[in-house]
């Protein structure tokens, strides 16, 4: 017989997966819209999303019908072979953001890994070297090579890290240019940073780095991982600042919850790839993309670029309004926001969750919400009320 209760089922997992997350105590067995449950059937409100994945929310019933009816079709076949599903997907996501190439991977850091080998591949056929430069406080991954390009602390115990890549501040376009020479492949960056606690670039910067990779040939990429596919009120976050990248990487929200990343290059870029340079098994098979193709109309079909960036700017304000001492600032944009406190944020997470409301604590003192983008403004008025719930009780222990 199953277990029944969260710690049963939080026991079994501890005793075979590998230890690598501090999971929450907490074993969620079904989902719908914002909403999810776990095996007790306690009901929670999901800002988390599964990190900013579950943009059209939990089990919507477009995307169910569409993984349903391609599972009874054609799950798998390999990249020797045109799948159409693959074909509609690519012609849908190079129109929307005005890329001219793709190629499917299985993740996000896949994806990047993606687009460094693409941008050496490139640097290399114009007589530069392979150096990539990444910002301070960025996150791009967990492979060897992704995380040669974030914190420190993530690359301890790992030595050696793979070489040829340097770190800058964000939003330092002279840092940018002291930093980069003739062995500079490509510069790295999220338009907003996501686990950096949502920073958001500077429009000037973003500009900027623009003319210097042009005038310098250096490929400029866009890691929309996190803040790309509807999560800031706009398709894509480089749309905010009117700046094209060369290449742009994309995964989580991309499949609604199956596993799917991509990177899409303009021509110039992308033409320096050859037959045999690059290749995966799953990326890209037909059930993934007919997921990702079903996300990408219910978001556009059913008006969620308006939805996050109305819900975006009236939670935010409410954020605002509360005029907490202890809150430093709200930023973000959408429904991509960070709420910086003058605290470390994990136990106002545990308070939160205690009252029925997923959240995550991310760069020590940050708040972050992700939700649905479809979320209810009923639901968003219930977690302000558990904030400041939670905020009461934090201040009352600790007075």
């Amino acid at each position: 017989m199953s277990p029944k209760t969260n710690h049963a089922w939080h026991e079994i997992d501890k005793q075979y997966y590998l230890q690598t997350f501090r999971r929450f105590p907490l074993a969620l067995e079904k989902g719908l819209g914002s909403r999810v449950w776990d095996v007790e059937g306690n009901e929670y409100i999901d800002m988390l999303a599964g990190i900013a994945v579950n943009s059209v929310g939990h089990c919507h019933p477009r995307l169910v019908k569409a993984i349903q009816n391609q599972a009874a079709k054609l799950i798998h076949i390999s990249n020797f072979f045109v799948s159409t599903p693959q074909v509609e997907l690519s012609k849908k996501l190079t129109e929307v953001s005005g890329m001219d190439r793709i190629f499917f991977a299985n993740s996000g850091a896949e994806s990047v890994e993606g687009a460094i080998k693409l941008a050496r591949r490139y640097a290399h056929k114009h007589g530069r070297g392979g150096t990539i430069i990444s910002c301070k406080g960025s996150f791009h991954g967990r492979t060897l090579a992704t995380i040669a390009t974030g914190k420190k602390r993530m690359q301890e115990g790992f030595d050696p890290i793979p070489s040829g890549f340097k770190q800058v501040p964000f939003n330092d376009l002279d840092a940018v240019k002291a930093a980069a020479d003739q062995q500079t492949a490509a510069i790295i960056l999220e338009p907003i940073q996501g686990e950096g606690g949502i920073n958001v670039a500077d429009p000037a910067f973003m500009k900027g780095l623009r003319e210097f990779c042009d005038a310098e040939n250096i490929v400029l990429i866009f890691d929309e991982v996190q803040c790309g596919m509807g999560r800031t009120g706009k398709m894509f976050a480089k749309e905010h600042f009117g700046v094209e990248p060369d290449i742009m990487t994309l995964a989580k929200a991309l499949g609604g919850g199956v596993p799917i990343g991509a990177f899409l290059a303009n021509e110039k870029t992308g033409s320096a790839i050859e037959f045999g340079d690059h290749g995966t098994t799953y990326g890209g098979n037909p059930l993934v993309c007919a997921a990702s193709l079903a996300v990408v109309e219910i978001i556009e079909e059913e008006n969620l670029l308006q939805e996050a960036a109305e819900k975006g700017e009236w939670l935010r304000s409410r954020m605002k309004e509360m005029d907490h001492p202890a809150v430093k600032e709200v930023r973000g944009k959408g429904l991509m926001i960070g709420v910086e406190f003058e605290f470390e944020t994990k136990q106002l997470v545990m308070e939160m969750l205690d009252r029925g409301v997923l959240a995550n604590a991310t760069a020590g003192n940050v708040l972050r919400l992700v939700p649905p983008l479809n979320i209810s403004y009923g639901d968003l008025e219930q977690v302000m009320t558990v904030l400041k719930e939670s905020l009461k009780v934090m201040e009352e222990a600790h007075a």
